[in-house]
């Protein structure tokens, strides 16, 4: 399910260690979500979204559409 948070992390040359940091966990626990043994919660799925500039439908394969949603303005 998640091959695709996988496959942005390696394109833009990120270990999993850089990103479970940024994600403020450690390397263990996004491992295996990156292999489908731990789900991604949906706060860190809007970080990964954000930060590959993506949308998280991307992420977890509803489109492959890999352009982020324009951002709505609130009122």
């Amino acid at each position: 399910m998640y091959l695709r948070i996988r496959d942005l992390r390696e394109d833009a040359d990120l270990t999993q260690k850089q990103i479970a940091e940024y994600l403020h966990g450690n390397q263990s626990n996004y491992s295996k979500v990156e292999r489908g043994l731990a789900a991604l919660s949906l706060s860190d799925a809007v970080k990964l979204a954000e930060f590959y500039q993506t949308s998280v439908d991307y992420l977890v394969g509803l489109t492959d559409v890999k352009d982020p949603y324009p951002k709505s303005r609130r009122k």
